[in-house]
């Protein structure tokens, strides 16, 4: 039934596909990832979806379980959760393991959707191995730091081996090519992110707030510790300024303890995930990331859009290097360097023509990664896979 459901469709009209239904559409399209927890990675994979929709695609949201704060999808578009329900599992990790890839399969049997688009590690593999022989084209994207993807040799070898049964391989910067291997890397294509639409607005043009702002997921990598030491390195110099770092993780209590042993409990805060973030920005004066390591940052992309003036670290993908001219629309440091940043900061603070020129070049790449103008190559390029 499959394969002679997929020969019919493919002999309409090569526009437009026909569903069991009758229903015509351009294509359908699955996405494949964790979750939909409020990350860079998932907001990515959601305005995607949102996008091919309207695109009049078929798309469905696979991910393997589900978490309380996530993003919300658009109507129409379907959430099916992949993993093996607790009853079916057992107390053995090789026949959970056989369960989990069997269930994945069988869903890309039964949705058939022409191009099945994963990210993120090991889940890159699960979207090449099962997708086999089901007719459902894979491809797979590296969104963050390649190194920290597949951070072992095993996991390098794999990717390595398995990206070149793939129908695609998108990365996001150049830099990220030479981590694989040749035969990979030469037929790997180079999509940025685009911005979420949120942030396209006109530039904040009145004064500025004394808030120095950040956001991110209080993790280890996001090295937030970095941002509130320099921030005391400031603190005196500075004595009307406060610093916001929107975001939740597992660091918050040791971040605010450290806030509080630095005397800062008064000026640095704390407010969690919040739907507006934009809004709360926009106005403020500078924008920090302090990653050891990123892809490339939406949190970056988006605070430039508004044009705030921004400091980032330099991260081993390439990412930030891909969005900053230095001195011309912000400034990179190197990372994990808190004296570069109390300096950077203070350069910045003290010279409000310098930061003023600076956030109004970043304003910039709202057209450079505008929703239309990159989500129509990550259009393109799917077309091409599906001929």
């Amino acid at each position: 039934m499959g394969k002679k459901y997929r020969k019919n469709e493919l002999n309409n009209d090569k526009n437009a596909r026909t569903s069991l239904d009758g229903a015509k559409y351009e294509g359908k399209l699955a996405f494949y990832i964790g979750s939909l927890d409020k990350g860079g990675a998932e907001r990515v994979f959601v305005n995607l979806s949102e996008y091919f929709q309207g695109k009049g695609w078929q798309v469905v949201m696979v991910t393997q379980y589900r978490k309380e704060e996530e993003y919300a999808l658009a109507d129409g578009i379907r959430r099916i959760i992949s993993d093996i329900p607790p009853e079916e599992t057992s107390g053995s990790r090789l026949l959970n393991f056989y369960r989990r890839v069997s269930r994945l399969h069988r869903i890309w049997k039964e949705e058939r959707p022409d191009i099945a688009l994963s990210c993120v590690g090991k889940n890159n593999f699960m979207n090449i191995v099962t997708t086999m022989f089901t007719g459902t084209k894979p491809v797979v994207s590296v969104v963050g730091e390649a190194g920290e993807e597949y951070p072992n040799r095993l996991m390098k070898f794999l990717a390595n081996f398995l990206f070149p049964f793939a129908s695609g391989v998108i990365l996001q910067t150049e830099r990220s090519r030479a981590f694989f291997s040749k035969r990979v890397s030469k037929t790997a294509v180079i999509l940025p992110n685009s911005l979420n639409p949120l942030f396209l607005r006109e530039r904040y043009q009145g004064v500025r707030d004394k808030r120095i702002v950040s956001v991110g997921r209080l993790d280890a990598n996001k090295n937030h510790e970095m941002m509130v030491r320099a921030f005391a390195g400031i603190a005196d110099k500075y004595p009307d300024y406060t610093l916001t770092v929107y975001g939740e993780g597992e660091l918050r209590e040791e971040l605010q303890k450290l806030s509080v042993g630095l005397g800062l409990e008064q000026r640095v805060f704390w407010p969690g995930v919040i739907p507006d973030v934009a809004d709360k920005i926009e106005r403020a004066s500078l924008f920090l990331l302090t990653s050891y390591s990123e892809g490339i940052s939406n949190a970056l992309i988006e605070a430039m859009a508004l044009g705030l003036p921004v400091i980032a670290t330099d991260v081993p993908s390439g990412g930030t290097q891909e969005l900053i001219r230095q001195g011309e629309n912000g400034l990179i440091i190197p990372a994990g360097d808190v004296e570069a940043l109390v300096e950077a900061m203070d350069r910045l603070l003290s010279d409000a023509a310098l930061a003023e020129r600076l956030g109004a070049s970043a304003h910039e790449i709202q057209e450079r990664l505008s929703p239309d103008r990159v989500n129509r190559q990550w259009l393109e390029y799917f077309e091409g896979i599906i001929g």
